[in-house]
């Protein structure tokens, strides 16, 4: 499968490298064709990772993963273009963080909208489908925990790209999944990252993530 990452980041980097471990070609999208971090990255990932713009990546692929901060999310899809995205599942790694008064951060959107929903409006000819924006990096791939693999909460309003994440998420990366419904409940997904980030401030460390205990 062809599977383009927009974003350099740790997030982007850290999926893009999963899904060439899984077999796939990545394209790493960026603002500019020439991007260091892109090109850095490809050279040390090999022959199955390849850069360009945003909207080189996007038109590259099948399946798109929109790793930027979400403060960037609207111009990254607007320079993407909804053409590139048509037909395609898009799954939104990201959160609308607001750093704006210090750490810990909050939310710029919540309670009757989403980063979720906007991504969804932004890009109205994709399949959005929300998913690791409740961990962190380290353990996006192949989580290990004592208690079992943890929980990936995700959501979306199209079922099938939802299976086929879900899919994608227990066979290749390793999780349990837990699907809420349609792209709305990005209003509750969103906020338990800040559950997790204020989780790890208190207790020094980033090593968790969550699981749903059934009986």
């Amino acid at each position: 499968m062809k599977v383009a990452v927009l974003g350099t980041g740790d997030v982007g980097k850290t999926l893009g490298k999963a899904f060439i471990a899984l077999g796939h070609e990545v394209k790493m999208g960026a603002r500019e064709a020439t991007n260091e971090k892109a090109a850095a990255w490809c050279k040390e990932m090999g022959d199955k990772a390849s850069h360009g713009t945003f909207a080189d990546a996007a038109a590259f692929a099948e399946l798109v993963v929109l790793a930027t901060l979400g403060a960037a999310n609207q111009a990254v899809l607007e320079a993407v273009g909804p053409d590139n995205l048509a037909g395609k599942i898009l799954i939104d790694t990201t959160n609308p963080l607001d750093m704006s008064k210090g750490f810990p951060p909050s939310l710029s959107v919540g309670h009757t909208d989403s980063g979720g929903e906007a991504v969804q409006r932004l890009a109205p000819k994709a399949h959005v489908v929300k998913a690791f924006n409740t961990v962190g990096n380290a353990h996006m791939f192949k989580p290990a925990f004592e208690g079992g693999p943890p929980d990936m909460f995700i959501c979306g309003n199209d079922e099938e790209a939802k299976k086929k994440v879900s899919a994608l998420l227990v066979e290749g990366f390793g999780w349990g999944v837990v699907d809420l419904g349609g792209i709305e409940a990005s209003r509750h997904l969103e906020p338990m990252c800040l559950v997790w980030v204020l989780h790890g401030a208190r207790s020094g460390s980033w090593n968790h993530a969550f699981k749903l205990l059934r009986k």
